[in-house]
């Protein structure tokens, strides 16, 4: 292998060993969902515990896992997106027809897996973000970092007004000799922050039943989230993230094109001041008591930090990269990454087996802490099979599938040399 080839292939192990360590890092948030009621991703006093191992096992993944493994994942998405455009240039189909169709099969992939395996689904966001970004992948690297900070700031803006909005509702309704009109208002907007417990009892009843049960309260979770923060939360961030991701990839961040002080500086703003400064704050949803109102402010609040401490993450796999240290697990996480389609998939379908009626049947009774478990146990997974399946296949078989479907015919799958 040549000195060029060398250093491609180096870059290529860059941007797929910190896709497979996102890919990783998101179940630790995901499987509190996957196996808890809905509401317990975000208030571990609604469910899953809150004191003890459970507490911390929380706290630990509010300050260096929550949204920041999506954030870290997202960016990659829109370097994705830079880096397939320019490998079809020139070919048939052209970039514009590569990313539109790949885009489509997304999306209907993402609906599937959003009803029928886990209602938390990034695939259709991703899907329908894509469709905006695309145009815009060749304009300044500055001028992309900005346009996605900008989105970033206009959504923190935007809920902070929601959650002024939030607040005077629900004084409107607790005051005394509160009007119907203020007590209706309250009772439907209530579901954003503290939704009743018979909520979580019908998500355990639902998630515990057969398939066509855990189906129908799939859907109805579905159907919430699309109905309210899909356009006006999900959309807008996947926005402003991959135009960062974009930006990011153009400058060099993801292919070792920065220095070792560069990654090491972004590290040091990560994990040194954004990453205390969410400690801080999830110390404040601790006291309050997870009060619904003060926890959802203060999350709010969390939100500025998340890209830095995502950033943080992805400088900390390129200087293991650069520094060639810890070579064995870099493969493994970059063979994850390279097939992290696959693996976003099987994780659900391994998490549905283990927590649905119709498998072993656990959802809603494992703590936050013993989840983890379970999380330890699809990260072996994904780490043992990656490797050994790309040794004799060309693609992750979803990967193959969703290639298959752009190019509008069979891609080749099995390695001749297997």
């Amino acid at each position: 292998m040549s000195g060029d080839q060398a250093a491609e292939s180096q870059r290529h192990l860059s941007i797929d060993a910190v896709r497979g360590f996102a890919v990783l890092g998101i179940l630790l948030m995901n499987i509190v969902g996957m196996g808890l009621p809905t509401f317990a991703y975000l208030n571990p006093a609604y469910a899953g515990g809150s004191t003890g191992a459970d507490l911390w096992t929380w706290a630990v993944n509010n300050v260096l896992t929550d949204g920041k493994m999506r954030a870290l994942f997202t960016m990659l998405f829109g370097a994705s997106t830079v880096l397939i455009a320019e490998r079809a240039e020139g070919r048939r189909p052209g970039p514009f027809q590569t990313h539109y169709r790949r885009m489509f099969w997304l999306f209907v992939i993402g609906m599937a897996h959003a009803y029928l395996l886990w209602f938390g689904d990034i695939l259709v966001p991703y899907a329908l973000a894509g469709l905006v970004i695309f145009p815009f992948r060749r304009i300044r690297i500055r001028t992309q970092a900005i346009v996605g900070v900008a989105i970033l700031l206009a959504l923190l803006g935007y809920h902070l007004l929601e959650t002024r909005m939030l607040e005077q509702i629900h004084a409107a309704a607790h005051a005394p000799g509160a009007s119907p009109q203020a007590l209706a208002a309250w009772a439907e907007i209530r579901m954003l922050v503290d939704p009743p417990a018979e909520m979580a009892a019908q998500q355990i009843a639902g998630f515990g039943g057969g398939f066509m049960e855990a189906l129908q309260a799939r859907a109805y979770i579905v159907r919430l989230l699309h109905s309210t923060i899909l356009l006006t939360d999900e959309i807008p961030e996947a926005i402003g993230q991959m135009f960062i991701g974009m930006a990011l990839f153009r400058s060099g961040f993801f292919t070792l094109g920065w220095s070792r002080r560069a990654y090491e500086a972004t590290m040091a703003v990560g994990y040194l001041v954004a990453a205390p400064v969410t400690a801080v704050l999830a110390w404040m949803i601790w006291k309050s008591g997870f009060e619904p109102l003060a926890l959802h402010r203060l999350q709010v609040w969390q939100a500025p930090t998340r890209p830095f401490v995502a950033l943080a993450h992805g400088a900390l796999m390129m200087r293991l990269v650069q520094a060639g240290i810890w070579g064995g697990l870099v493969e493994r996480l970059a063979a994850a990454g390279r097939m992290a389609f696959s693996n976003y998939l099987m994780t659900s379908i391994i998490t549905t087996f283990v927590f649905c009626g119709f498998g072993l049947g656990l959802f809603g009774k494992l703590s936050r802490f013993e989840q983890l478990y379970v999380v330890a146990g699809v990260w072996a997974f994904i780490l043992l099979w990656s490797k050994p399946w790309l040794a004799r296949f060309h693609y992750g078989p979803f990967e193959w599938i969703w290639r298959s479907l752009v190019q509008l015919s069979p891609q080749p799958f099995v390695k001749r040399s297997a």
